[in-house]
């Protein structure tokens, strides 16, 4: 199919009219999301080929990047600190309209909490493009665990959190297995390939998402139960769990295919998502 439709078609839904600066940071967003996840994935591929010894999660991804090209990595901060921004304004300003009922207000305070995550990882670009040599990773996610928890109710805090990221992974298998990731992507503009690649690698994409997540998820709550913060892993920790069982090679390497299709997603939604501002 031609791309045959104009984009007055799509203005009802949003497309960034009245804060054009938002979606394009939003959509330079997209594609910095997009390539540090197909780097985590394609390293991970390594890893279960025996090619690396361990697998990585994003700031790791960031480390690599650093090592070809600084001025690449700086364009990643800028477009991740665009996503954080859009994000967050999401969250507070509501431009999706989502209701005020305990749905609506759960959804807002996702785009927050996403906005958030994402804003870190801007920081920790912007410290590894300055020549920080620890920027997080593993250990920082053990250290913000084992501080959350000496606070009053900080172990029932973390594993609430865990329950969450859980909940998350469950909502993102669900949405990659049912589709309902359409509606962010304006298909109609696209070519047959184009959309046959857009809807194959969402798919594939969010569930192999929603499987980290269940795994780092599960290590928050086993962390909570058992009162040991070095057990919360985050997404390197989870790839390396998965490494570590039977047939880990193989479990590695689909979820690792996952994240590549992943970051090709959200490489395509820089250009064809759906951008509420």
């Amino acid at each position: 199919m031609a791309r045959s439709a104009t984009s007055s078609t799509f203005a009802p839904i949003g497309l960034g009219t009245a804060r054009p600066w938002l979606e394009r940071l939003a959509r330079a967003g997209y594609a910095a999301r997009g390539a540090v996840y197909a780097l985590v994935g394609f390293l991970a591929v390594e890893t279960a080929l025996g090619a690396r010894s361990r697998p990585t999660d994003t700031r790791g991804a960031l480390q690599e990047i650093a090592g070809r090209s600084t001025a690449f990595l700086w364009l990643i901060a800028v477009g991740l600190a665009g996503y954080a921004l859009w994000r967050i304004v999401q969250g507070l300003l509501n431009p999706e309209h989502k209701p005020n009922d305990l749905k609506g207000l759960a959804h807002r305070v996702g785009r927050v909490g996403s906005g958030l995550i994402y804003g870190g990882l801007a920081w920790a670009a912007v410290r590894i493009a300055l020549g920080a040599r620890n920027a997080g990773g593993g250990h920082a996610y053990q250290a913000w665990t084992a501080k959350l928890m000496s606070e009053p109710f900080g172990r029932w805090l973390v594993a609430a959190v865990g329950i969450g990221v859980i909940a998350g992974g469950l909502f993102q298998i669900r949405r990659g297995w049912t589709e309902r990731f359409r509606k962010e992507i304006r298909l109609q503009e696209m070519d047959a390939t184009e959309r046959k690649v857009a809807l194959n690698s969402g798919k594939l994409g969010l569930i192999a998402r929603g499987v980290v997540f269940l795994i780092s998820g599960g290590f928050l709550v086993q962390a909570a139960w058992r009162f040991a913060p070095r057990q919360a892993r985050g997404l390197g920790g989870a790839l390396a769990a998965l490494a570590g069982q039977p047939h880990g090679a193989i479990l590695l390497g689909l979820v690792a295919v996952g994240l590549i299709a992943f970051g090709a997603y959200s490489i395509l939604l820089a250009r064809y998502g759906r951008i509420v501002v």
